[in-house]
């Protein structure tokens, strides 16, 4: 038997289905999270909290290619969140279908 909330996730998820794959608020939640983490990335350098990786980025990267790779790497997160989050509610909706299916008697 199953409860109302996972009847309510199978009605949702059929509907949102096909929405939610092409969604690109799904896309901005994985952005921010990559920005985050270039954040992250720049403080440590910023702070020096590691010397010689301070130093080798000073002397030997681009200030303008680092920010690229950075951007690039918030994109790479941003698509693939939206993927991981599209197969979590993919496969939660096939087991609950599957465990619908099989609580549902055959004639």
């Amino acid at each position: 038997m199953l409860t109302e909330k996972e009847e309510a996730f199978i009605a949702y998820w059929q509907k949102e289905r096909e929405h939610e794959k092409k969604s690109l608020m799904q896309f901005i939640k994985g952005l921010s999270r990559g920005l985050l983490i270039g954040i992250g990335i720049i403080l440590l350098l910023a702070i020096g909290w590691y010397q010689r990786a301070n130093m080798v980025a000073n002397t030997q990267l681009n200030p303008f290619l680092f920010l690229f790779i950075i951007i690039i790497i918030a994109v790479f997160i941003a698509y693939f969140y939206r993927q991981y989050r599209w197969e979590q509610y993919e496969q939660q909706y096939l087991e609950l279908m599957a465990k619908k299916k099989k609580q549902t008697p055959t004639a």
